[in-house]
């Protein structure tokens, strides 16, 4: 199993902070430091000091550590031309000597579009799929040679596809429980499918898995993973402290998310890598609260190593 820690800075989070838990969950031994990828914050809170950019700050953070792997889950199709955002990600994977991951997804939150003047699409499937192919084209064209495409989104001509990532391919994460389409999106992208915020994984894997067959790939060519907001507590009573501080009721915190003490947490991921998984986003919402991180490394890790 591996173990990722998730973070979501846009409910309000510095680069300062983002960098200190990165740097602890690499001391550690988590295997990832992920951020979502989002301008606005969603429910109660002023979202201060604001937002940053994703691919600045894990570039940044690149700099800063030596050993974790970095990337979002997921960055949004409508933020960035395909063309840039593959170059943007390859300068991420070079300046961390090859730890950079894309996850990639349609976009949903059109508030943070209206606030920022991104254009927010009704329909972002095509957008997501075009991106893909441009992104893992640009990077797999061999040097020398050039890229053209030509969608209904994007047009590319004649492209030197540089610079290339040092890691070939890159890891691509595709993610979300659509029926039809996402499972085979991420059969033809995808080193990851991802779905989160469920205790119930193993339908959309099988529908991932079940892709695959279509297309003649192997299913066990891909990781699967899960993404849930995550509260551990040495006991009962911090455990509820800790569900509250993130404005979660402790009574129903564990309902579509990893809670308890740690006897309690190891269970519910035994059940999930029972259905399939073997990668776990570890959601953590309160960033200073290092001493989560540090609970987590100590009494959950060891019994999935």
């Amino acid at each position: 199993m591996r173990f990722r820690i998730f973070t979501e800075p846009q409910q309000g989070a510095s680069y300062d902070d983002q960098v200190v838990v990165a740097q602890t969950a690499e001391r550690l031994g988590f295997d990832a430091f992920f951020r979502s990828d989002h301008f606005l914050s969603m429910g109660e809170g002023d979202g201060l000091p604001g937002p940053t950019d994703s691919w600045v700050t894990l570039g940044a953070i690149a700099r800063e550590t030596s050993t974790i792997r970095l990337g979002t889950l997921v960055s949004s199709a409508t933020f960035r031309h395909p063309g840039l955002l593959a170059i943007q990600v390859a300068q991420v994977d070079a300046m961390s000597g090859g730890r950079a991951e894309l996850g990639l997804g349609t976009g949903w939150f059109a508030e943070e579009h209206a606030a920022y003047g991104i254009p927010f699409p009704e329909k972002r499937f095509g957008i997501l799929e075009e991106q893909l192919e441009v992104i893992t084209g640009l990077w797999s064209t061999p040097v020398g040679e050039r890229y053209s495409f030509a969608g209904e989104h994007y047009t590319l001509v004649d492209s030197p596809a540089l610079p290339k990532p040092v890691q070939s391919p890159v890891p691509v994460v595709v993610g979300g429980g659509g029926p039809k389409r996402t499972p085979r999106v991420a059969a033809r992208f995808a080193s990851e499918f991802n779905i989160g915020f469920t205790l119930d994984p193993k339908p959309a894997f099988d529908r991932v898995r079940a892709a695959c067959d279509e297309i003649g790939r192997d299913p066990e060519s891909l990781h699967y993973s899960s993404a849930l907001t995550t509260a551990v507590g040495a006991d009962d009573a911090e455990y509820a402290r800790r569900v509250r501080a993130i404005g979660r009721e402790p009574e129903t915190f564990r309902e579509n998310s990893l809670g308890g003490t740690p006897q309690q947490v190891i269970d519910t991921i035994g059940r999930l890598a029972d259905d399939g998984v073997d990668t776990l986003y570890v959601q953590i919402m309160d960033l200073h609260d290092l001493d989560h991180l540090e609970l987590i490394a100590a009494e959950v890790l060891p019994a999935f190593a």
